[in-house]
């Protein structure tokens, strides 16, 4: 004959963990040169090529866009349009990082 032990035993049910699915980080990055020399504009090409190449070669991660500002000044930030997006961008949450 059973026991109460053996019932209870016989009504337990395994429900293995569920395992959260991988989400890919939306990555952006910011390039910018403050002047249009030669040299700081095959910089500026450089560190464009750097950032998507490095971005999109990361597992997990998925390029929102390199933003960059070239020949812009960086004394003052209000000058700087794509520096702007940049932020915009991450406050509407459309960036997870930077």
């Amino acid at each position: 004959m059973a026991t109460a032990q053996d019932n209870l035993a016989r009504k337990h049910i395994y429900i293995p963990a569920s395992q959260p699915e991988a989400v890919a980080l939306r990555v952006a990055a910011y390039c910018r040169v403050s002047t249009n020399s030669d040299d700081q504009l095959n910089s500026f090409a450089a560190q464009q090529t750097h950032y998507h190449d490095l971005i999109r070669n990361h597992d997990g991660w998925e390029l929102v866009e390199v933003y960059a500002d070239e020949g812009i000044t960086g004394t003052s930030a209000k000058k700087r349009k794509d520096f702007q997006r940049l932020l915009a961008d991450c406050r509407k949450g459309r960036i997870s990082l930077q």
